[in-house]
């Protein structure tokens, strides 16, 4: 019986110690979770803190995007305002220029850039002959860019309208290596004549460029073909340029032709012609994509002998390609003319093509072989055959004229043949191989 006692007694101990320990695990783990429960809402403490502060956050910006478009809906109403202000005055100004009452012949505009003293010289030309007859050409100068000396310029005469063509779009050329300044160019130019004829409505735009003198009877010369343009369908533009037009190869001011070759550099063109062309103008070289036949489709150019501008920017996009063999020798007209009595129906397309035709005939033919020598000793007009491209270019470079063609055509060709002046008054006549038939002559 003491043994038994013994032995509950020893079990008795093992249960208190195994009471006690498993007292002791159950206290230090409840202590444990009550340090991850401690942690735990102390972390969720921080995390609403941090709730809170970014919603904070977020409503003060939700203030500050009403605002911003609270502002911006007000600067675009203060901008509408502006716009409406800034067509009105343009408005008022150009009725100023122009007359209540008046029907301008055409809108002049000066195409400009970066070239603020290039301008000067041009605005103070044009300014010269255009002052006492502004009601009839009201003058514009089209600025590309933000280049504040040409605009500073331009807004410094208030005989003129200023308008700024602003275009921030990227420009990829077509080909690697091409200057991106050509495709520009045609941009301003589309931009400018858009604004011209469908926004201010004018039936006529005379384009210069910001580095042209103009003649005495410039404006003279283009109100007079100004109803022939109108009239004569088969015109597509009045110009007021001569490719061969250097001192040595010109003689007669009064002379006007035909040409199936675009001159550019200083022309008058018609809504009607601008309302086919906007549509499908070209990224780049409008000028040459004005030469060819798919876009003028056969319809000609009025150039006169003796030129009417004087292009006398040596610097520019062309970085003053052929300035001192071709544009500087230049005659700009001195002859004061009379147009408004001269009768041009010569220049009608029947008309001239018998006029032309009988030139033609009149000259007397020589062979190729020292053309030169030969037309040195002949005092009367001489025409000359050539038989393609590289033979025109044979014979041009003898004389020193322009040799290039565009789509098949010589600068300043009327049914394939070029003519100028050579030693004084007699024309000289480059024949093509078709030319005498386009005449009608046997």
């Amino acid at each position: 019986m003491g043994k038994s006692f013994c032995d509950i007694r020893i079990l008795l101990v093992v249960a208190a110690a195994a009471f006690i320990f498993i007292q002791v695990r159950l206290f230090a783990t409840q202590s444990e979770y009550a340090d991850r429960l401690a942690t735990a809402v102390e972390s969720e403490n921080q995390c609403t803190s941090q709730m809170r502060l970014l919603i904070d956050q977020i409503s003060m910006q939700q203030g500050k995007i009403v605002n911003l478009e609270e502002a911006n809906k007000l600067k675009d109403e203060e901008s509408a305002q502006l716009k409406t202000l800034l067509r009105d005055l343009k408005t008022k100004n150009l009725q100023n220029l122009i007359g209540k009452h008046e029907v301008p012949v055409a809108a002049v505009v000066i195409m400009a850039c970066n070239r603020p003293d290039y301008l000067e010289r041009t605005i103070e030309s044009v300014l010269k002959y255009q002052r006492s007859i502004a009601t009839k050409f009201p003058l514009f100068v089209s600025q590309d860019g933000t280049n504040s000396d040409v605009k500073s310029k331009a807004m410094s005469y208030n005989q003129l309208t200023y308008m700024q063509h602003l275009d921030f779009e990227p420009i990829h050329t077509e080909r690697p290596g091409e200057l991106i300044a050509y495709y520009k160019i045609a941009r301003h130019y589309k931009w400018a004549l858009d604004e011209l004829f469908f926004n201010h409505n004018f039936s006529r735009v005379i384009i210069l460029e910001d580095d042209m003198a103009i003649a005495p009877d410039f404006f003279d010369y283009f109100e007079a073909t100004a109803a022939l343009l109108d009239k004569d369908k088969s015109i597509m533009a009045v110009s007021s340029w001569n490719d061969n037009g250097q001192k040595q190869f010109v003689h007669d001011s009064y002379a006007l032709y035909r040409s199936d070759f675009f001159p550019g550099l200083g022309w008058m063109l018609t809504k009607t012609i601008w309302d086919e062309l906007s549509p499908k103008w070209p990224n780049a070289y409008w000028d040459d994509w004005v030469r060819l036949n798919e876009v003028h489709k056969g319809r000609q150019f009025i150039r006169p002998e003796v030129c009417r501008t004087y292009n006398f920017g040596e610097h520019g996009s062309s970085m003053g390609q052929f300035f001192r063999q071709y544009l500087e020798p230049i005659k700009l007209n001195d002859v004061q003319v009379d147009w408004k009595s001269s009768d041009l129906t010569f220049l009608m397309e029947e008309n001239f093509l018998k006029y032309f035709a009988k030139m033609v005939s009149n000259a007397r033919p020589i062979r190729e072989s020292d053309v030169i020598l030969k037309a040195n000793n002949i005092d009367s007009d001489i025409r000359i055959q050539y038989n393609d491209q590289r033979h025109f270019e044979h014979i041009a470079r003898q004389f020193g004229i322009f040799e290039e063609w565009k789509d098949g055509i010589p600068r300043t060709a009327y049914k394939g043949v070029v003519v100028f002046r050579y030693r004084g008054q007699k024309r000289v006549f480059l024949i093509g191989p078709d030319s005498l038939r386009l005449l009608g002559i046997e």
